[in-house]
């Protein structure tokens, strides 16, 4: 699988830390701006798909799927959000325990334990931005390009 990029978002849409693999094609606004208009399309899509769903779903929103990538879509029972974007071979439950992964293994570890990064700000630590490509990296779904 190719993996584009990764965004992590707190409860109140400020975006805590961007990591990109392969982009080949990028836009004229600045990543903040990117960022703020990500967030709020999720936010609409999350309320779209709960208000049409037919039936009550805990999940909701999970990912959507163009021709030429898929947006995954992760949130913590604290509101954390997390997107990544692939290409579109592989599978929706392997995505998901990648992202699950990423929270538990990376996120929890490198930051929420770590002194160094403040809650609610940038995540700047080289450390955790190294230990989440090798997380990556190692994942049996992860193609190198």
């Amino acid at each position: 699988m190719t993996i584009h990029n990764l965004y992590i978002f707190d409860r109140h849409g400020n975006l805590l830390f961007y990591h990109e693999w392969v982009r080949r094609k990028h836009t004229s606004m600045s990543k903040e701006e990117e960022a703020k208009l990500l967030y709020g399309m999720i936010f609409s899509l999350k309320s779209f798909v709960n208000r049409l769903s037919p039936t009550v779903s805990k999940e909701g929103f999970l990912s959507y799927k163009t021709s030429a990538y898929r947006l995954n879509f992760f949130e913590t029972v604290s509101k954390l959000k997390l997107i990544l974007n692939t290409d579109t071979e592989t599978s929706q439950s392997e995505i998901r325990e990648l992202l699950s992964g990423i929270y538990r293994d990376i996120y929890v570890e490198y930051a929420v334990k770590s002194p160094m990064v403040v809650p609610g700000e940038v995540i700047t630590s080289n450390l955790f931005r190294t230990k989440l490509v090798q997380y990556v990296q190692s994942s049996h779904i992860y193609k190198a390009n």
